[in-house]
């Protein structure tokens, strides 16, 4: 269990982690903080939907670039650009919120520029952790974010975000936020990276074809992963369930805590609080053991499976009933992205796990601005109760269906991955991506 506090050992890695951990729980606070203040200003599900769909396509247009970006620039640079620009949205929105001249189109822009930013931030994040750590301390440091970014961006960062707001208002919770993505640029700042190994992309000169070198490079990876059946099984997978869960958990649920349960911004607060610590609770026994040998399946179904307990959270009448479901649910959903984590550094090779990484980020996240575009609307014409109903029951019948129509459970048995020897990269898929 204490496997994953060992890249705590070194000193870029910790200013990279204390970076991340505070960075995360602005984004965390930042949830609570637009919900409120879209409803303060007036607002309803319809309006939030909007403002919170417009991260999204922030995320979406900027992520494939953000992933060649990460391979050709310096990746700390990369990181303090994105933590500069969010910390300047968050700053002027505040600023604006404190002296009563905030408007919603205000908030449009912020949260499509905070979209961009994260686009920006995590591929250089994911590329920059090979410079940092030697490669038997990568999955350790890979379970400790697991289990740090749903504790600080749905526990702590919320739970904060809800009592800023009560005790004070969304512009001070907003000024918070933008605070913390400048101690995460002071933290980037202070970090010493070594040079780059003479291989890859980003060690080697700059490709003088330009745009059609980077359209290349995206086609290979699109064509590696169509000829992959787990990947695109499972990438498929994910793209349905972030179009049924995405939109409840942040449009309809802080109306679900108001309209259903009578609270307000605190109750809301600990609601996404349980969220995030239960996916800190699942990422860390899933990672204290070894790799189940069905891990394709268990992976699918914990994703299935525990999205059964949200169907309760449109029909809850009590906060703690709330707290329990989501505490499971984020406690299945984050298992599972840790096996996928571990699956995407073993099974995909080296030479393409960068952009196979970036393009998992994109089409996993391609519905999220359409589920937060529709939540509203479909909560207000079908009700709180049926959308959360469905949102947690279709998933158990879409894991079942990636599992069996693509024989993923004959793929796991063919490409062990829990046997002694089975290290980093023994078990890479072939270049062509079948097999």
């Amino acid at each position: 269990m204490f496997a994953a506090l060992r890249p705590l050992r070194h000193r870029d890695f910790r200013l990279l982690w204390t970076g991340l951990a505070v960075s995360l729980v602005g984004s965390g606070l930042w949830l609570v903080a637009l919900a409120w203040q879209v409803i303060e200003l007036g607002g309803g599900p319809a309006q939030l939907s909007l403002v919170s769909a417009l991260y999204g396509v922030g995320v979406l247009t900027f992520v494939l670039v953000g992933g060649v970006i990460a391979d050709r620039l310096p990746q700390r640079l990369v990181m303090l650009a994105s933590e500069l620009v969010r910390a300047a949205a968050l700053l002027i929105l505040s600023a604006l919120s404190l002296t009563g001249t905030l408007d919603l189109w205000h908030l449009a822009v912020g949260s499509l520029l905070i979209g961009a930013g994260e686009a920006f931030f995590v591929p250089s994040y994911t590329a920059l952790l090979p410079r940092l750590l030697p490669e038997d301390e990568l999955l350790p440091a890979n379970g400790l974010e697991g289990t740090l970014r749903p504790l600080a961006e749905l526990g702590a960062g919320p739970a904060v975000g809800g009592v800023a707001v009560a005790a004070l208002s969304p512009g001070v919770a907003i000024l918070t936020g933008g605070l913390t993505y400048v101690v995460s640029v002071g933290c980037l700042l202070a970090m010493n990276v070594r040079p780059a190994k003479g291989s890859g992309p980003s060690a080697s000169a700059p490709d003088s074809e330009g745009a059609a070198s980077v359209f290349a490079d995206l086609h290979e990876s699109f064509r590696y992963v169509r000829e992959t059946s787990w990947l695109w099984a499972s990438i498929l997978f994910a793209l349905a369930l972030v179009l049924l869960i995405m939109g409840p958990l942040e449009v309809l649920l802080p109306f679900a805590v108001r309209d259903n349960l009578g609270g307000g911004a605190n109750d809301y607060g600990l609601a996404l609080a349980a969220f995030g610590v239960g996916g800190a609770v699942g990422a860390l026994a899933i990672s204290s053991g070894r790799l189940p040998r069905r891990y394709l399946s268990v992976m699918l179904l914990m994703w299935g499976l525990g999205a059964l307990p949200f169907a309760v959270v449109g029909l809850a009448i009590s906060l703690w009933v709330v707290c329990v479901a989501l505490f499971a649910v984020g406690a299945a959903f984050s298992a599972g992205l840790v096996i996928w984590g571990t699956l995407l550094q073993r099974r995909v090779p080296d030479d393409l796990r960068g952009r196979v990484s970036s393009l998992d980020f994109f089409v996993s996240l391609a519905l999220m601005p359409v589920s937060m575009a529709i939540a509203g609307p479909a909560g207000t014409a079908f009700g709180l109760e049926s959308v959360f109903f469905v949102s947690g029951v279709a998933p158990v019948f879409l894991a079942a269906a990636a599992i069996l129509i693509p024989r993923l459970d004959r793929d796991e048995l063919a490409h062990p991955l829990d046997h002694p020897d089975a290290g980093e990269g023994v078990a890479t898929d072939p270049p062509s991506g079948k097999g």
